[in-house]
């Protein structure tokens, strides 16, 4: 099985951390990968690499040239499955409630700037946040896009000044996910929505494959379910509005119409591979 994407397992500098969920450090061994290891929280079922990398050794992953060839080479193809994504978590309900003029969209993770260039030809005022200089300079530099180049709670934004922020297979990236979704509140504006896309853990691939599972790897720091997921969010102010996943069995491992059929069972049922949450923030209705 061909996995995501990763940064090559690197010699950093680790430390056990407590769980970013509920704060406890009773752990058992969820997932052995090469170099590295998830546990999963007894107490509230979140599964973490442990230990974990320092924020500098983090942020040097993202420093290179080779996400952003990455990015390039498979970007109709991201940008499809994001927009399909997005139509799954009712965006486009919401986008017609807003009128001709919907507001300001935040990409966070916002790669070459793809999906924040479909968005501004939808009438979107666009902005985004991408960590990789490379990628953040092509956006700017080709698509005349405003993308910034430092964390998303670096970035000093106005305080409620965006109706939609997305973030795609992001989350489980992030050294602090707590502080991300906190300022993510902060900046949404009331009655805006926040849509996070990222891998499900409790999906039948993640317990087929285990560390064979093409989301466990070197750059995932998290591993999130449908319930883990929700509670962090349910935790930093924002309300569930709707959940999907999708994704039931990888392509080559059955017959296409063996698939066909399993993959839409796992979106009926909600043990997909992905998962992607549409939220509020309860404060801003």
């Amino acid at each position: 099985m061909i996995k995501t994407w990763s940064t090559p397992v690197l010699d950093e500098n680790r430390r056990e951390e407590p769980c970013a969920l509920c704060g406890g450090r009773d752990f058992s061994v969820h997932l052995r990968c090469e170099g590295f290891r998830y546990v999963r929280c007894r107490q509230c079922s979140l599964v973490q690499m442990n230990p974990q990398p320092d924020v500098e050794a983090v942020k040097r992953r993202y420093s290179g040239e080779d996400y952003l060839e990455y990015e390039l080479a498979n970007e109709k193809s991201f940008l499809e499955l994001g927009l399909l994504t997005l139509a799954d978590a009712g965006f486009y309900q919401f986008e017609s409630a807003r009128g001709a003029a919907p507001g300001r969209a935040l990409d966070v993770g916002c790669a070459t700037g793809a999906l924040l260039a479909e968005l501004r030809k939808r009438g979107w005022q666009v902005e985004g946040v991408e960590v990789n200089g490379k990628q953040a300079d092509y956006a700017r530099r080709v698509r005349g896009l405003t993308v910034y180049g430092q964390p998303l709670e670096e970035c000093s934004l106005l305080a409620g000044a965006y109706t939609l922020i997305t973030a795609s297979h992001l989350i489980e990236h992030l050294r602090r996910p707590r502080s991300f979704l906190a300022e993510a509140r902060r900046l949404l504006a009331p009655g805006g929505r926040l849509f996070l896309t990222s891998p499900n853990i409790d999906g039948f691939q993640a317990r087929l494959f285990a560390g064979r599972w093409r989301s466990a790897i070197f750059d995932h720091l998290y591993l999130f379910s449908v319930k883990t997921l929700t509670r962090l969010l349910e935790q930093e102010g924002f309300s569930v509005e709707r959940i999907v996943t999708w994704g039931g069995l990888a392509s080559g491992y059955a017959p296409r119409p063996v698939k066909f059929v399993f993959d839409r069972l796992a979106k009926r049922f909600g043990f997909g591979d992905v998962m992607v949450i549409s939220s509020f923030h309860r404060c801003g209705l």
